[in-house]
């Protein structure tokens, strides 16, 4: 078993360095450079063996070895393709995965933000507003200017008031006796 370790490579390898590689050269093969190089080598294989390097053509039979190279970059191109497509198919899986556990947690979110919003509105229509507040306050002034200095407190009556915290009255223990005038 050792001796077989030895002598034969781990042809497997790190699954995801071969995957990488085969990711750069899926990349690589979609470029313009990559067509352009293949290109040139095309070219140059037809000139020298249409015209021959000093007479010598390599390739006896016009063009087979070419179209074996061709045949041969496509069989190990084809599966490289694949893979990376897999991996990438893999990583838009997780993608998606996740955001669709991120757009669940955002209209929980959402839901719990409107029925937030919701309750405060319902709870606001009960709580008395600024211009509500100014226009009681401004009728109280109103009242208390047309009282008549007979009705008016005492000066000690008006200490006591002063000492009591403004948080304690309210609107109703602080309005005046109405008096109607003669």
């Amino acid at each position: 078993m050792e001796l077989k370790s030895r002598l034969l490579p781990n042809l497997a390898g790190d699954p995801d360095l071969f995957g990488r590689f085969a990711e750069r050269f899926a990349r690589y093969m979609g470029t313009a450079n990559f067509l352009l190089y293949m290109t040139i080598f095309v070219v140059v294989w037809i000139a020298l063996n249409v015209i021959g390097l000093f007479g010598l053509k390599w390739d006896p039979y016009p063009f087979i070895l070419l179209n074996l190279f061709f045949s041969t970059q496509a069989s190990y191109a084809a599966p490289l393709i694949l893979l990376a497509q897999n991996r990438q198919d893999d990583r838009d899986r997780v993608q998606i995965e996740q955001d669709r556990t991120r757009n669940e947690r955002n209209l929980a979110d959402t839901e719990y933000l409107t029925r937030e919003v919701a309750a405060l509105r319902i709870s606001l229509r009960e709580v008395a507003t600024r211009d509500f507040i100014r226009s009681e306050l401004r009728s109280l002034l109103e009242e208390l200017s047309t009282l008549s200095d007979d009705d008016a407190p005492e000066p000690s009556e008006r200490r006591d008031s002063r000492a009591q915290h403004p948080a304690t009255t309210s609107l109703k223990t602080v309005s005046p006796k109405r008096t109607t005038n003669p």
